[in-house]
């Protein structure tokens, strides 16, 4: 049950970090963000099929980039599965009532982001700001970093969420797991839009007028994780799903 429960936390997680990038505050900036990482011109980026050389320098950059914000996310589930490790091992009998005021907060994100009741906490925004990358690399393993410590408020609903849930599994490596999850699901659109640039910019001025479905969708989403969390259903949902999806072992 253990295991089954954590496979469906990881799909919410992967989940959540594909959303992220389809924020309202993520996904309109994504041009800018590979130009200025790459140091390519936007006609570079634009052209419908980019030599070897361009394709290799956006790979690169942009795994670089995607590993400076996972490294500070990974960091955050760490801690979260830290601080719940040391919580379980004093408070064991009350992990209950973790679960259900985690569920809770969960729901309040949900609600902000379906635009129903904005709560003042999660409006702020503290952008980090690089006016002038550092070179090469390890420039834009910094600029990922940056990108965590200062986007981190604007997607706050849907990366505490994780959060969350990674601090009431009560273990270490559930933490890091599920952050590095949802890590990898905000990184890999972020790459495909990089090799698929041109595609890319065709596709998002037909989706940019869905972006605030698209976050309203992610708070039912998180909404329903909390209802789930607060009521110890996430095994029972999983069951459920196993029973009709054929899996492996």
């Amino acid at each position: 049950m253990l295991q089954q429960t954590t496979d469906i936390t990881y799909w919410i997680a992967f989940t959540a970090g594909t959303l992220s990038f389809a924020s309202p505050c993520v996904l309109p900036l994504i041009p800018s963000y590979l130009t200025y990482i790459t140091g390519l011109s936007f006609s570079q980026l634009d052209e419908a099929h980019p030599n070897a050389k361009v394709r290799l320098t956006v790979v690169l950059h942009s795994l670089c980039f995607i590993f400076g914000f996972s490294v500070i996310f990974i960091l955050l589930g760490a801690i979260a599965g830290i601080a719940s490790s040391q919580i379980e091992g004093y408070l064991r009998e009350g992990l209950e009532w973790i679960e259900k005021i985690g569920g809770l907060l969960i729901i309040l994100f949900g609600v902000h982001l379906t635009g129903l009741f904005h709560f003042g906490a999660l409006l702020g925004e503290k952008r980090v700001q690089l006016h002038k990358k550092p070179g090469g690399f390890i420039g834009t393993f910094m600029v990922g970093i940056a990108f965590a410590a200062g986007w981190t408020p604007c997607i706050g609903p849907i990366l505490a969420s994780i959060l969350v849930v990674a601090a009431s599994s009560g273990q270490v490596g559930e933490g890091v797991g599920l952050l590095a999850v949802y890590s990898l699901g905000l990184g890999v659109p972020f790459l495909l839009s990089g090799l698929l640039f041109h595609q890319f910019l065709t596709a998002f001025k037909r989706f940019r007028k869905y972006i605030r479905l698209i976050e309203i969708a992610t708070g039912v989403m998180l909404i329903t994780v909390g209802i789930m969390l607060m009521f110890n259903l996430l095994g029972e949902i999983t069951m459920f799903f196993y029973q009709w999806v054929p899996v492996r072992g």
